[in-house]
C-alpha cells in the first residue's frame, strides 16, 4: 500500500502541507501491529532493501522514507510487469539517486545561485517587464542541465527541448548559453545575432521577429570524451503545449537517416527530446494527449521523451480546483502507462535523481517518463501581476518562504560542505557580472532596432525549376512499380484497377490523378529527394485511388512498391495517421524544419478537417518564417470541392489560408489536371533546400480523381511545367469576339468545361475562361496578359462554388479589380454569403450548382 498510496502523504510541495491521508501510514488501519510484522521477513515485503534493515517494521519503516519524502512515485498503472518490477528495484534499491561529490554539489549551489541571480537583477533593472520568472521552479535549469549531460555522454546527438514562456529566458541564458548582453539588448533594444558567440545561434532570423520570450536558440556542445551534440529550445508561441508535437517531429526526423531505398533507418538514440508543460496547460490542454499518443506508433515515436510538469500550482489566477478535475496535473500521463515521479522543487538533489532515473528508463525501456516538479509562483503571472488580490493566502505564505538557494546553501553550510557566508558570496559575485554586461551594454548601445522586411529570396519568388521528365523514364517507373513479387496476391478487384495503369502509357492514353502523384513521387525518389507521407487513411487514399501500400488478401503481407523500384534513390514513409489533426500537422511541420531535404506531406482525410490544425496554420506554418527564420517546405494536401456532401465533406476553407497570405509566406494553388498536380510536387521537391522554400498548401479533387478530363496526356509531362494561370483548351481562339472573360479555380472549372462539352454545338466564341491554378502569390503577370490579349472582353466574371464571404473571391477581388482595363466591369457567379459553407440537401446543392453553371455560361444580350 505504502508503495500504491505514499504519494498521498509525501512531502511533495514547498508551499503547501502535506495530503491529509494519515490513515495510509498507520499500521492500525491494516489490522498491522508492530510484533506482527518483526516477525515478518524482509524478503516478503522489500526485495531490495539495505543491509540495515533487518525485519519487516524496519521495512515498512524504510518504504516510508523511500516513498513519503520530497519525491514520491507513481507506477503502479504501468502493465508490463518487466518495466515495474525494474523501476520499483531502482527506487527501493536507491540505485537511482546520484552519490554527488563536495565538488558537484558546490557546482549546483553555484547553479542555482545564477538562476536566482539572474531573475533578480532583471526585476531591479527592467522595472515591470515582463519575462515570465522561473523562480519557485529554480531546479527546472539544473535538471536540464543533468538531462543534456547524462544523455550526451550515453551519444545523443540533438537534444531538443519544448517549453511555454514559464521560465525560458532562464533556460535561454543557462541550459542554452544564450549571453546575457543578448538578453538584456532585447529588453532595451531589439535581438541581435552580432552577439551570438561561438557554438551558439540564438538570434532571430525572421524580419518582424517576436518578444523575447518565444524565442528559441541551439547550442553546440561537447562533453569529455563525446562527439560533439545540438541542444535545441525551439521556438514557441503563446500556445504553450502547442509546440510539444514540433518538438517531437524535430526528434524523429534528428533520429533517421534518409539516403536509401525503403523505410528510413531509425536510431532513437541519436535524438532525445525534452518537453516542459504547465501544471494548468498539461490537462487543460487536448494537445497534450494528442501527442502522448502518437508516443508507441510506429510512425511517430521517438523512442521516449522526458516529460517535466514545471508545476506551479497556479494557472495565471485559476486554482487548481478550478482548473483540472484530477488529483495531480500528471493524471493524464496515467492513461499511457508513463512512469510518474512527483518531486519537491526545494530539494535540489533529489530532483537531479529525479532525473537520473528518467534517462535511465529511458535508455532501458525507450518510452516517456514524466517529472512533475512542485514548486511555486514567487510573482504573478507576469510581472505586472498582483497576486495577492487573487490568491492573498497563498502569497503570504511565499514571500516568507526562503529560495532553494538560501535552501540549498545553508544546507551545505550545515554539512560543511561550504562556509556560511559562501552563499552571500557567490550571489554578490553573480550580481557584480550580471552588472557589468548590463553596463557594456548600455556603453556601446547594442544593437538599437533597425527596420526590417523581407529578404530579396522571399520577395523575388520562387525559381523556375525543370520539372518535366522524358517519356522513357516515366514508363520504366510506371512498369517496375506494376511489376509485384511473384507470390504476392493483392485484392483481385485492386490487382484489375491498378494493372490498368499499364495501359496509360499506350499511344493516345492519358494519366489519372492517382497515377500522377505516384509518379511524382518516384521520379523525385530518383532525383534523391526523401519523401514522408502521413494522414488518415493516407496509405489508400480516403477516396480509394492512391493504393500506396498492397496488402497480400492470404497473408496480409504489405508491399509498397516505391520503397523497392530500383531507381529510388531516397527513403520513402508513408503512414495512416491516427485521428488527430493538430498533433499530425506539429508533427510534421517539426519533421520538415529539421529535415529539410525531405518532402513531408500531410492529407486531411477531407479539406474540411484541416482547421482542427488551425493554431499550427496560424502560428507556425503561415508565420514562422516572418518571426524567426524557421524555413518550412511542408505540403499540405486538402480535398476539397463542392459535390453534394454538405458542409463538413465540401471545403477546405481557402479561405482561411488565403487570409494568412503575405509575403510570399506560402503557395496556395488549385490543380485540375493531373500533370498539374505532377509539376508542383516536383517543383516542390526541387526547391526544398533553397533561400526560396515555403510550404505549399493543395485544394486536391475528390470526385474529379477518377475523371478523364482531370487526366492527362503524355506530353504534358514530358514536356510541360507547372502553369499558375490554365486556359481553357478549346475557347479563345477568336481573341477579338470574345465579351467575357470567366476566371475560376478548381472543381467549378471542371463543370463549365463539362457543359461547353456537352453543348459542343454551340457558338462559343464570345467566352473565354482560364482556371487560377496558383491562387497565391497571385499570378499578376499572367492574367493581366491575359486581359491585354482579349481587349474587346466587356466583364470579367470571377465564378466559384463556395459562399461569395469564402473561397478564393475576398481574396482575389481587389487583385483582379487592380489589373483590370478601364471600362471593363468586374463580377461575381457563385453563392451568396453564407454561414455555412455548403447545403446539407444534395438536391438543394444540385439545384444551387446548376444555377451557377448556367448563369457562368449565358451571355448577356
Amino acid at each position: 500500500m505504502i508503495r500504491r498510496k505514499g504519494h498521498l502523504v509525501s512531502d511533495i510541495n514547498p508551499i503547501f502541507p502535506k495530503s491529509d491521508h494519515p490513515q495510509i501510514l498507520e499500521l492500525s488501519h491494516y489490522n498491522l501491529t508492530e510484533d506482527f510484522l518483526k516477525q515478518v521477513p524482509v524478503e516478503m515485503i522489500c526485495e531490495f532493501a539495505p543491509a540495515h534493515v533487518k525485519n519487516g517494521l524496519d521495512a515498512i519503516n524504510y518504504l516510508k522514507d523511500v516513498y513519503t519524502k520530497t519525491i514520491a512515485f507513481e507506477f503502479n498503472h504501468v502493465h508490463d510487469m518487466e518495466e515495474r518490477e525494474w523501476l520499483i528495484k531502482m527506487v527501493e534499491s536507491g540505485m537511482y539517486v546520484p552519490n554527488l561529490t563536495k565538488q558537484q554539489r558546490v557546482n549546483l549551489l553555484t547553479r542555482l545561485t545564477q538562476v536566482e541571480g539572474f531573475e533578480k537583477f532583471v526585476h531591479r533593472t527592467f522595472v515591470g517587464a515582463k519575462r515570465f520568472s522561473i523562480e519557485g521552479l529554480d531546479m527546472l535549469v539544473p535538471m536540464l542541465d543533468e538531462a543534456v549531460r547524462e544523455v550526451v555522454h550515453e551519444g545523443t546527438q540533438n537534444v531538443l527541448i519544448g517549453m511555454a514562456h514559464r521560465g525560458r529566458l532562464n533556460v535561454l541564458a543557462h541550459t542554452l548559453s544564450k549571453p546575457y548582453k543578448m538578453i538584456f539588448s532585447e529588453f532595451l533594444y531589439a535581438p541581435s545575432k552580432n552577439l551570438d558567440p561561438a557554438g551558439v545561434s540564438a538570434g532571430i532570423n525572421g524580419w518582424t521577429g517576436d518578444v523575447k520570450y518565444h524565442l528559441g536558440a541551439d547550442r553546440q556542445i561537447r562533453e569529455e570524451n563525446t562527439a560533439e551534440a545540438t541542444v535545441s529550445l525551439a521556438n514557441n508561441p503563446s500556445h504553450l503545449e502547442f509546440v510539444s508535437p514540433i518538438v517531437e517531429g524535430y526528434a524523429r526526423a534528428a533520429q533517421e537517416v534518409r539516403t536509401s531505398k525503403g523505410f528510413p533507418e531509425q536510431s532513437v538514440s541519436k535524438a532525445y527530446s525534452i518537453l516542459i508543460h504547465g501544471d494548468a496547460a498539461f490537462p487543460g490542454q487536448g494537445i497534450v494527449t494528442e501527442t502522448l499518443n502518437l508516443s508507441r506508433l510506429k510512425g511517430y515515436q521517438t523512442g521516449g521523451s522526458l516529460h517535466i510538469i514545471a508545476n506551479n500550482n497556479i494557472g495565471f489566477t485559476t486554482e487548481t480546483y478550478d482548473s483540472r478535475s484530477t488529483t495531480y496535473a500528471s493524471d493524464p500521463a496515467k492513461g499511457f502507462e508513463i512512469p510518474i515521479v512527483h518531486v519537491n522543487a526545494d530539494d535540489p538533489e533529489a530532483c537531479l535523481a529525479a532525473i537520473h532515473l528518467a534517462v535511465q528508463y529511458r535508455k532501458r525501456f525507450k518510452k516517456d517518463f514524466l517529472i512533475d516538479l512542485i514548486g511555486y509562483r514567487r510573482f504573478g503571472h507576469n510581472e505586472m501581476d498582483e497576486p495577492a488580490v487573487t490568491q492573498p493566502s497563498t502569497y503570504a505564505i511565499i514571500r516568507k518562504h526562503p529560495t532553494v538557494r538560501k535552501i540549498y546553501a545553508d544546507q551545505l553550510a550545515e554539512k560543511s560542505v561550504v562556509e556560511q557566508t559562501y552563499g552571500d558570496t557567490l550571489d554578490n559575485e553573480t550580481q557584480e557580472y550580471l552588472q557589468s554586461q548590463y553596463d557594456d551594454v548600455i556603453a556601446n548601445k547594442t544593437n538599437q532596432p533597425k527596420e526590417m522586411s523581407p529578404p530579396d529570396y522571399v520577395v523575388n519568388g520562387l525559381p523556375r525549376v525543370k520539372t518535366s521528365v522524358p517519356f522513357n523514364t516515366l514508363k520504366e517507373i510506371n512498369d517496375e512499380l506494376l511489376a509485384w513479387p511473384e507470390s504476392f496476391k493483392a485484392n483481385a478487384k485492386l490487382e484489375k484497377i491498378l494493372k490498368r495503369r499499364l495501359q496509360s502509357f499506350e499511344e493516345g492514353a492519358k494519366v489519372d490523378w492517382a497515377l500522377a502523384e505516384t509518379l511524382a513521387f518516384a521520379t523525385i525518389l530518383h532525383d534523391g529527394t526523401p519523401i514522408r507521407l502521413t494522414g488518415q487513411d493516407s496509405e489508400r487514399g480516403t477516396f480509394a485511388h492512391r493504393h500506396l501500400v498492397l496488402h497480400d488478401r492470404e497473408t496480409n503481407d504489405v508491399h509498397t512498391p516505391l520503397q523497392t523500384f530500383d531507381k529510388a534513390n531516397a527513403s520513402f514513409a508513408v503512414y495512416n495517421s491516427p485521428l488527430s489533426e493538430q498533433a499530425v500537422v506539429g508533427f510534421e511541420y517539426g519533421y520538415n524544419v529539421q529535415a529539410p531535404e525531405t518532402l513531408v506531406l500531410w492529407e486531411a482525410q477531407f479539406g474540411d478537417f484541416a482547421n482542427g490544425a488551425q493554431v499550427m496554420f496560424d502560428q507556425w506554418i503561415s508565420a514562422g518564417r516572418a518571426k524567426w527564420g524557421q524555413k518550412s517546405g511542408l505540403v499540405v494536401l486538402l480535398p476539397h470541392g463542392y459535390e453534394g456532401q454538405g458542409p463538413e465533406h465540401s471545403s477546405g476553407r481557402v479561405e482561411r489560408f488565403l487570409v494568412l497570405a503575405a509575403e510570399n509566406n506560402w503557395t496556395i494553388a488549385n490543380c485540375t489536371s493531373a500533370a498539374q498536380y505532377f509539376h508542383i510536387l516536383r517543383r516542390q521537391a526541387k526547391i526544398l533546400e533553397k533561400d526560396s522554400v515555403r510550404p505549399l498548401i493543395i485544394m486536391t479533387p475528390k470526385s474529379l480523381l477518377r475523371n478523364q478530363v482531370v487526366a492527362s496526356s503524355h506530353n504534358e509531362f514530358t514536356d510541360g511545367e507547372f502553369k499558375p494561370v490554365f486556359e481553357q483548351v478549346g475557347l479563345g481562339d477568336s481573341p477579338e469576339k470574345v465579351e467575357r472573360i470567366v476566371l475560376c479555380s478548381g472543381k467549378v472549372a471542371i463543370d463549365l468545361a463539362d457543359r461547353i462539352q456537352k453543348n459542343s454545338d454551340q457558338n462559343w466564341d464570345w467566352l473565354h475562361i482560364a482556371r487560377v491554378e496558383e491562387l497565391y502569390p497571385f499570378p499578376k503577370k499572367p492574367i493581366r496578359e491575359l486581359f491585354a490579349r482579349f481587349g474587346n472582353a466587356k466583364e470579367i466574371v470571377w465564378v466559384q462554388e463556395e459562399p461569395k464571404n469564402m473561397g478564393a473571391w475576398p481574396f482575389i477581388e481587389s487583385r483582379i479589380r487592380e489589373i483590370t482595363p478601364e471600362g471593363t466591369a468586374v463580377s461575381y457567379i457563385g453563392r451568396t454569403h453564407r454561414s455555412s459553407p455548403a447545403e446539407g440537401d444534395p438536391v438543394a446543392h444540385k439545384k444551387e450548382q446548376e444555377r451557377i453553371v448556367t448563369e457562368s455560361l449565358t451571355r448577356k444580350q
